[in-house]
């Protein structure tokens, strides 16, 4: 079972994550030749203070 961990900045809409997983699975199903539904895809949306960028948040540097 393939299983796909994705890190994002939080912001996006429900519609990117979706889009975002459905070409993430459809990658892996092309790819690995996995049944769609054994594909598993984790979006962690990061809070901007908690990515950090160059010795600075992500919110302090404005992204």
């Amino acid at each position: 079972m393939p299983f796909a961990q994705i890190y994002l900045l939080e912001g996006r809409t429900e519609e990117q994550k979706r889009a975002v997983i459905e070409k993430v699975t459809a990658a892996l199903v092309e790819a690995l030749g996995a049944p769609q539904q054994n594909v598993r895809v984790w979006i962690h949306d990061m809070p901007k203070e908690n990515w950090g960028i160059g010795g600075q948040t992500a919110k302090d540097l404005g992204r």
